[in-house]
């Protein structure tokens, strides 16, 4: 019975061994995969933004998602994100419903999350138009400082070139009021509080002098900004920059396995200054199991 047991334990211990060294073989490979994906269709996703939960920057988490396209989530809707220029820190997005010169849509509000106001509004040289305005319309009474006109233009070249919008003019027979206006008027009052049945978002006003609206480029420009916080260094030792998904604190992505709050050194050494990593571990129990696996031969 006992020459049994001695059988058995020895070979027992050494397919414990093999699948841990098979386990360990494989790691090398789980550590070669990237945590954070690093782009979406044609567009490439940098600090801050990220897809994956922990990956990025905290403060703009969950706001991007890519199935195959990329789309910026607020809770008004989900938008197709056309662009994201990381030089000038800068997105531009489409909502699908909107109206434009070309097409008319049911009117709808844009609104952002309070967070989403602060680190990533629309840029000044987005100009909402709200067209089809009620005469009681508060921007054209109490509020009528809040409309501008953009380049020199007026209502009347929305209402006259686009075909989608001279249907208003055919209506009342004149050109209804409408409002150029910013984000802040639509952030603070709804399109039914506006008493405004449509409107359309135009981008790079600043350059559209001269230019009728069917050359005007629709569309809703974002302007994001990045904190300090010390991502370029993760970035320069081959790591991504992402957070705890927990404590939202800054770490360091260096593989499928290890993490750092700065850089991804030899070894990926945490904060605490010990490596967590599941290679030395198994490593570890790979020697124990031997070593305990010679003493029982030598033993019997």
């Amino acid at each position: 019975m006992q020459s049994t047991d001695s059988t058995l334990i020895p070979s027992a211990i050494f397919k414990l061994i093999i699948t841990l060294a098979l386990q360990l073989r494989t790691l090398p490979t789980l550590a070669a995969l990237s945590l954070c994906r690093n782009s979406c269709g044609s567009i490439a996703i940098k600090y801050p933004f990220g897809l994956d939960d922990g990956c990025g920057a905290p403060q703009f988490r969950h706001m991007l998602n890519c199935t195959t396209d990329l789309f910026f989530t607020t809770p008004s809707g989900i938008y197709k994100v056309q662009s994201i220029d990381y030089d000038k820190k800068s997105m531009v997005i489409y909502d699908p419903a909107m109206s434009t010169c070309s097409i008319l849509q049911p009117h709808h509000d844009f609104l952002m999350t309070p967070i989403q106001s602060i680190i990533i509004p629309p840029t000044s040289d987005t100009v909402f138009a709200l067209l089809n305005c009620s005469i009681d319309s508060p921007v054209l009474n109490h509020y009528k400082n809040l409309c501008f006109n953009f380049s020199g233009h007026s209502c009347d070249e929305l209402y006259g070139p686009c075909n989608a919008f001279r249907v208003f003019h055919l209506l009342s027979n004149s050109s209804p009021p409408c409002c150029f206006t910013g984000y802040d008027t639509v952030k603070y009052m709804s399109m039914d509080i506006l008493d405004c049945s449509h409107y359309t978002t135009v981008i790079n006003t600043d350059d559209l002098k001269g230019m009728g609206p069917l050359d005007w480029v629709y569309g809703i420009k974002l302007t994001f900004s990045v904190a300090d916080t010390g991502c370029e260094r993760c970035e320069q030792s081959g790591g991504s920059c992402g957070f705890d998904t927990e404590t939202e604190g800054l770490v360091c992505l260096c593989s499928s396995y290890m993490n750092s709050t700065r850089e991804c050194a030899a070894g990926s050494i945490t904060a605490e200054g010990q490596s967590h990593g599941p290679p030395r571990l198994l490593f570890q129990a790979l020697v124990l199991i031997l070593g305990t696996f010679l003493r029982m031969m030598t033993l019997s």
